[in-house]
């Protein structure tokens, strides 16, 4: 008598699942073996009409030689092999190792049909084999749209399809083995030890899994344990909002607002993705653009663009993207920029008041003044008190009077002529200093002769505005972390744009320069009016304990509402010391300890400013997973990145330390409760916070520190 499903034998690898839970591998792992076999199928037929083009070559040959009574055979089976060849062939197979990303199975009256979504389609229908791609048909939208257990009806192609899903099931497919299976509420994964367990439930996330409960005064959830199973395609795991934002039509501009961690980044990429996949002859790679303010965020999207197959799709940094423009508008590279603009004259240069003054200025269409003479009107504005006090009263309060005199100085230093100009006939060797530099070097006058890299846009825009711009057009641009971008750059990019394809991501509760707006001083400047709103709501990033943290550190110029949270999580912790070395021996101990025991998380000490980055780097030198990561040099591999606020916009890790919050670092001032709010927010799993002295302002009240006197073990 043969066994039911609970009395017959158990595989080893399964022995650890419940009943329901050894069904769904089970039906996984068919589904899965049925797509390969039918993918191994095709791939033998292709390679069988490779053979036919030989033979047909061969049967050239022979027409070429054969005698006129053999001629008849000889085309009649050349003919044979050409309608065999003509069959219609299918696209790009997809990979074997890792066909698909979701199942979906739908019932429509009384049939039943499995949906594999992935990146290539394939259908086999003797086989009932459906690949689809999820870019492309209209059955994913059911994926997306619909929970396990729901009823549809949606208008597809020529007719209304409505219906159950049966089915809806995330997948991890690696070299063809399938490892892990999110269904609902519950998901299973394999382990190292190739058996199969029951892993924590896998909601709507967009990077990692839960891990374990935190020991307490231990940094690590379990997030980057050794052996972790993989994480699900990120395509797969799009929420009903973030797929109506990135199905949005390609000709009607977007605007994708949410908080860190929401998917703003991914939504837009994936947008990206559609529309080329859509219309290619439109949209070529070639002719897609990703402008973002940093070079941490610019790599990033590099990495999330190669699995959606645009990784030839220009992704740059807004100084980047200035230096190209610059080169294309006048026909020559930037002259020499000062890298280290007074903090006051750069956040004048890129106020929306100073935009709106120069917008209203009256100017005359014609053709584009050169930069010289651009150079000199914008010069002589910056030293021209009168103009710079209309502007900081523009301003509303927003930049100080000492900005004016700030800016004259400096822009007084950089208009006069450079040292090298004035010793021209001095002997080169005369010229330098004694420790081998030159003389201006470290000294107010290495300004000489220099612009800022603020001025850039500035130009870019003066010149736009009279007379056009030049260089190819976009045809689809992307630009992230909007709320960092100057309306001065937001309006140029917009003239490099041929029509209104656009899409622009930020959250104005992390901007961090005085550059921002409003969102609709914004999308004007793009040209991008009337653009579709789409607010996501939901953090995927940050468990609960941390978006309540970052919601209470903003205060008065937090959002309205709550935060809204993907999952729970641990606790954030807070550790008070009386000095910076107490804090800092702590650390150590405790990043020496998360490595050991966690070699494959990613952590960050994200510090407020550079010079603290690398003080904690020095004292972690020694390891090798330790980097000092400014500048945007991130490698997203394992270990743990030493660095500062400015840097880590729009990125992630598992794990973060924020090691100096203290009120000299945040004050009570709106600025720093974003930088803080921007640091907090970059924690997937387990934030700590050390206070080494007197504490931030900002957390008055939200973390008291431990009871306990004395410092932590971290064991």
């Amino acid at each position: 008598m043969a066994l039911n499903r609970t009395e017959r034998a158990v595989a080893p690898d399964l022995a650890e699942l419940s009943v329901e839970e050894r069904a769904l591998v089970e039906e996984e792992e068919a589904v899965l073996a049925a797509v390969q076999a039918a993918l191994e199928a095709r791939r033998t037929t292709l390679r069988a009409e490779g053979d036919l083009v030989s033979r047909l070559r061969d049967l050239r040959d022979e027409a070429l030689e054969a005698t006129p009574k053999d001629l008849p055979t000889v085309f009649q089976e050349m003919g044979l092999v050409r309608a065999v060849m003509e069959r219609k062939r299918g696209d790009a197979l997809p990979d074997p190792a890792a066909p698909y990303f979701a199942h979906l199975r739908v019932r429509e009256g009384g049939e039943v049909r499995d949906y594999c979504l992935g990146r290539h389609t394939f259908v086999d229908r003797a086989a009932g084999v459906r690949v689809v791609d999820w870019r492309f048909a209209p059955v994913a939208g059911l994926f997306y749209r619909y929970r396990e257990g729901e009823e549809f009806e949606e208008p597809f192609p020529g007719r209304v399809s409505a219906g159950v899903v049966d089915a809806r099931r995330i997948v991890v497919i690696e070299r063809g083995v399938l490892t892990r299976v999110s269904a609902g509420a519950r998901t299973v994964a394999r382990g190292g030890d190739g058996r199969w367990r029951s892993a924590a439930a896998e909601t709507a996330a967009l990077a990692g899994g839960e891990g374990t409960a935190a020991r307490e005064g231990a940094l690590g959830t379990g997030a980057g344990a050794r052996g972790r199973a993989a994480a699900p395609d990120i395509t797969a795991l799009l929420d009903p909002e973030q797929f109506e934002a990135v199905a949005a039509p390609a000709d009607r501009p977007l605007l994708v607002l949410g908080s860190a961690g929401s998917g703003k980044t991914t939504v837009a990429l994936h947008r990206l993705a559609r529309i080329a996949f859509d219309d290619p002859r439109r949209f070529p790679p070639g002719r897609l653009q990703v402008v973002v303010p940093e070079v941490g965020l610019a790599r990033l999207a590099a990495r999330l663009l190669e699995p959606l197959g645009f990784d030839k799709a220009p992704v740059r940094t807004l100084d980047t993207w200035s230096r190209g423009a610059f080169q294309s508008a006048f026909g020559a590279p930037p002259p020499r920029l000062f890298g280290d603009t007074p903090p006051l004259a750069a956040r004048l240069k890129r106020h929306p008041a100073l935009f709106e003054i120069l917008r209203r200025r009256p100017h005359v269409a014609r053709e584009r003044p050169s930069l010289s003479r651009l150079r000199r009107e914008l010069g002589d504005l910056f030293v021209d008190r009168g103009f710079l006090e209309t502007v900081v009263k523009a301003a509303g309060g927003d930049l100080p009077t000492t900005a004016i005199e700030e800016t004259v100085r400096h822009t007084r230093l950089q208009l006069a002529p450079p040292s090298d100009d004035l010793l021209a006939g001095v002997d080169p060797d005369r010229r330098e200093t004694l420790d081998g530099k030159a003389i201006d070097e470290d000294t107010p006058e290495a300004a000489a002769g220099t612009l800022d890299p603020e001025d850039l846009p500035i130009l870019l825009f003066l010149s736009a505005l009279r007379g056009g711009v030049g260089g190819r057009r976009s045809a689809h641009l992307v630009v992230d972390e909007a709320e960092d971008v100057s309306l001065f750059e937001l309006y140029v990019l917009g003239k490099h744009l041929a029509g209104r394809s656009v899409t622009l991501a930020g959250d104005e509760s992390q901007q961090t320069f005085s550059s921002y707006a409003g969102w609709p001083e914004a999308l004007a400047a793009l040209g991008a009016e009337g653009a579709a709103t789409v607010r996501l709501e939901t953090t995927y990033r940050c468990p609960r304990p941390i978006a309540e943290l970052a919601h209470a550190i903003l205060g008065p110029i937090a959002p309205a509402g709550p935060p809204r949270a993907g999952r729970d999580g641990a606790p954030v912790s807070r550790f008070d010391f009386p000095t910076e070395a107490h804090a800092h021996l702590f650390l150590v101990g405790a990043i020496r300890d998360l490595l050991e025991r966690e070699p494959r998380a990613s952590a960050a000490v994200v510090c407020h400013a550079p010079d603290v980055a690398r003080g904690i780097h020095r004292l972690l030198a020694d390891l090798p997973e330790a980097r000092l990561a400014l500048d945007g040099k991130f490698t997203f591999r394992p270990g743990v990145d030493v660095t500062d606020v400015a840097s880590v916009k729009g990125l992630e890790f598992d794990y973060v330390i924020v090691p100096d919050a203290t009120a000299r670092a945040y004050p009570d001032a709106e600025e720093a409760r974003r930088r803080l709010h921007v640091a907090v927010t970059r924690a997937a799993h387990q934030l700590w916070i050390t206070v080494p002295g007197a504490p931030s302002p900002l957390l008055r009240g939200m973390l008291p520190p431990p009871a306990s006197s004395g410092p932590p073990t971290g064991r």
